[in-house]
């Protein structure tokens, strides 16, 4: 349940425990429910990874002006956003095979 100083929307938990962990509730109440969940995070997955692989391929071939192209490089090393929605989707497929 939510507190008063909890910025989670409503329905949604999120705690940190005490390492680095991140805890989400999302109450799901039905296959489909969970079968929209996991699609919407393959397609945002494969957005990410499209986008830098896009941004890779400008780099490569030399287009826009050099600090343009320095930003690319920043973005096309730090592939954060596309690593942490592959171990959202990792730890989703670990709590559904958990929960039987």
């Amino acid at each position: 349940m939510n507190r008063p100083s909890d910025p989670s929307p409503p329905g949604v938990a999120a705690d940190r425990d005490a390492g680095r962990d991140l805890v989400v509730r999302i109450p799901i109440e039905s296959d489909e429910e969970l079968r929209a969940l996991r699609g919407a995070l393959l397609a945002a997955r494969a957005s990410e990874l499209s986008e830098v692989q896009r941004r890779a391929q400008r780099h490569n071939l030399g287009y826009g002006t050099d600090s343009a192209r320095e930003s690319m490089t920043d973005e096309v090393v730090n592939r954060r956003r596309w690593a942490m929605l592959d171990r959202l989707l990792g730890a989703l497929e670990t709590a559904v095979r958990d929960r039987g």
